[in-house]
């Protein structure tokens, strides 16, 4: 099969994308062997990247985001059969998707929506886990009962943001705002059904106050832990919660929280996977309700822009362009 791994040359430490050929995996257990037929990139790709610093003993192949067709299934998998049109975001432990074939776990897996191709469906595994797991896992946002209170998301035109918005407003039913610092941004969130827009760059607070906007209930993080924690601590409602997917390099007083009973809490969409979690086919099943939701209507793709070939060079440029910060919705490639 076709591989890009990313490969440190011993001599000079230097990274760079390499296409080479491997061997076809079989297919075990759980596992479907997918041939792959779209990526998208994310930032959790250029930030493995730039962990590996010395030669790999193993082809690293990076990516964790596909769609493609069913190959083979292992002899324990029940949820899907060879033919199957699927997309994931995979797992973070084992090879990506950087390639013509990958292995993933049936149960972190779900059916692609049938009113999309493979370049649309390819832009929602990663961000709608994130999203979903972030919105209804760790703020425990419930539909039904949360309807009408407020939602700040903090990067609101990035891929988690693009998705987040949706589902927080067509699901969810909150009133939502989303941060973004450039008029194309801007829009692109109205786009999506923010109800407002305010610019993460500026004093937050002072928009708030502005605007006339009640203090969040929640706070979505998608941007820069560090920057905007004193922010969101101040903003944040009594008895609100705040949940971030953005590492941080600093050390955080939570004590500021405690006054308003508030609370705060990390997603990182691997961690069912990586811990093989009791409930890790929770990410198939979000992943086929947001199938659902799309071909309903109610959800639309967030892809805004496709590559080109999946290739060394292109997979290098798209990573370079998210690293940026500049990017809205998602990036694809194609087979």
């Amino acid at each position: 099969m076709k591989a890009i791994i990313y490969k440190i040359e011993s001599v000079d430490k230097t990274g760079h994308f390499v296409e080479i050929d491997l061997p076809v995996p079989k297919a075990e257990g759980h596992d479907l062997l997918v041939a792959i037929e779209a990526i998208s990139v994310n930032p959790v790709d250029f930030k493995v990247r730039k962990s590996i610093s010395a030669p790999q003993l193993e082809p690293k192949i990076l990516g964790w985001d596909a769609a493609g067709v069913v190959e083979f299934v292992g002899e324990k998998v029940s949820l899907f059969k060879p033919g199957d049109r699927v997309f994931y975001a995979g797992d973070i432990t084992r090879s990506g998707s950087n390639a013509s074939h990958q292995l993933v776990d049936e149960r972190i897996v779900g059916r692609m929506p049938e009113s999309l191709g493979f370049t649309e469906a390819a832009a929602l595994p990663l961000t709608g886990i994130t999203a979903w797991e972030a919105l209804f896992d760790r703020l425990k946002i419930n539909p039904e009962t949360d309807r009408g209170k407020q939602l700040l998301i903090i990067g609101g035109a990035g891929g988690v943001g693009s998705i987040a918005i949706q589902l927080a407003k067509q699901v969810a039913g909150l009133n939502v705002i989303a941060t973004a610092s450039r008029e194309a941004s801007s829009q692109w969130c109205l786009s999506l059904g923010a109800d407002q827009v305010i610019n993460h760059h500026k004093d937050m607070s002072e928009q708030f106050k502005q605007n006339g906007l009640a203090a969040p209930d929640y706070i979505l993080c998608l941007n820069n832990t560090d920057l905007h924690m004193d922010a969101m601590m101040q903003l944040i409602a009594p008895q609100g919660m705040i949940c971030s997917v953005v590492e941080t390099k600093q050390i955080h007083d939570l004590d500021k929280l405690k006054a308003k009973s508030a609370g705060f809490v990390w997603e990182f969409m691997f961690t069912r996977s990586m811990f093989k979690t009791a409930d890790m086919i929770d990410q198939h099943h979000l992943l086929n309700e947001i199938a659902r939701l799309v071909d309903s209507g109610i959800l639309k793709t967030t892809l805004n822009e496709i590559y080109g070939q999946i290739s060394a060079e292109n997979i290098m440029a798209v990573h370079k362009q998210l690293e940026s910060g500049s990017s809205i919705g998602k990036v694809v490639l194609l087979k």
